[in-house]
C-alpha cells in the first residue's frame, strides 16, 4: 500500500475513534489507538508514524525486533499482543513496553525476572477468556483475582487491565455485552484494590462498541494497513 493510501486510512481511523468518544461523552483522546504491524512491512510503520501515531504493536517476537532496529531513530512505543512461549519472555521483557497477553503468573514471573533493572515495569494486561473459548488463551473470571493477587508481588512488571478476542460476532447488542462483562471484570479487580486502568479491547469491526463500553486501547490493524499479507510471502 502506498503512503498515500496508508496516510488516508490513519486519518480516517482516528475519525472513527474521536467520534466514537464524543458519541460515548468520553474525553477526546482518552482511547489509545494500537497500531497493530503483524505482517506489515517496516516502511508502512515508518509512514504511520510520520503521520503521528507511536504506539504499534507486534504478534511475532523474531518480527518485532527486526522491525524496531530498522525503526530504531523514531519515538516508537512497542506493545506485544501475541501468544507469548516460555522461551521468548526474555526478548520480550527487553524490547517492549507493554505485554497484552499473558494469561498465567509462569509467564509473568518470567516477565519480572528477565525485565532489566535500569527499564521502568513492564506494563501487562491479562489477557481473558469470558466466553470460555477452548480455542483460545485467556483466564477465566475465577481465575483473574488471584492472578492479579500473585503478580502484584513482582517488582518489575505491572498489570495495568485486562485484554479480550471475543469470538467475533456483527451483532452490536451481542458485542456489547461482552465487552460491558470485561468493564465489569476490571472494576472487580479495582474493588478488590488492584488499580487497573486498561481495557485492551476493539478491532476493526467493532472499536465503536469498545470504546462505549470503556476501551482504553484499540487494536487496529486491517483498518489501517489492509488486508494482512500471506505470512510465507511476508
Amino acid at each position: 500500500m502506498n503512503t498515500s493510501h496508508l496516510a488516508e486510512n490513519y486519518r480516517a481511523v482516528v475519525d472513527r475513534i474521536r467520534a466514537a468518544e464524543r458519541h460515548a461523552n468520553r474525553e477526546v483522546g482518552s482511547v489509545n489507538l494500537v497500531a497493530v504491524g503483524k505482517l506489515h512491512p517496516a516502511k508502512s510503520i515508518r509512514t504511520l508514524a510520520e503521520c503521528g501515531q507511536r504506539i504499534f504493536a507486534e504478534n511475532f517476537v523474531q518480527e518485532a525486533i527486526s522491525k524496531q532496529q530498522v525503526l530504531s531513530d523514531l519515538n516508537i512505543e512497542w506493545h506485544f499482543i501475541g501468544t507469548i512461549q516460555s522461551n521468548k519472555t526474555k526478548d520480550i521483557a527487553k524490547h517492549f513496553s507493554w505485554v497484552h497477553s499473558v494469561d498465567r503468573y509462569k509467564i509473568a514471573r518470567r516477565l519480572n525476572d528477565q525485565r532489566s533493572d535500569d527499564l521502568p515495569p513492564l506494563n501487562i494486561c491479562i489477557q481473558t477468556n469470558l466466553q470460555g473459548e477452548t480455542t483460545k488463551s485467556g483466564v477465566s473470571g475465577e481465575e483473574l483475582l488471584p492472578l492479579l493477587d500473585d503478580i502484584a508481588s513482582l517488582p518489575r512488571v505491572r498489570a495495568r487491565g485486562l485484554m479480550i478476542i471475543p469470538e467475533p460476532v456483527n451483532v452490536a447488542d451481542e458485542q456489547r455485552e461482552v465487552f460491558a462483562r470485561l468493564r465489569e471484570w476490571l472494576g472487580h479487580a479495582v474493588e478488590r484494590g488492584h488499580p487497573l486502568d486498561t481495557l485492551s479491547m476493539g478491532m476493526t469491526a467493532d472499536m465503536e462498541v469498545a470504546i462505549e463500553q470503556g476501551a482504553t486501547h484499540v487494536r487496529i490493524g486491517t483498518a489501517l494497513f489492509g488486508p494482512r499479507p500471506d505470512k510465507k510471502r511476508a
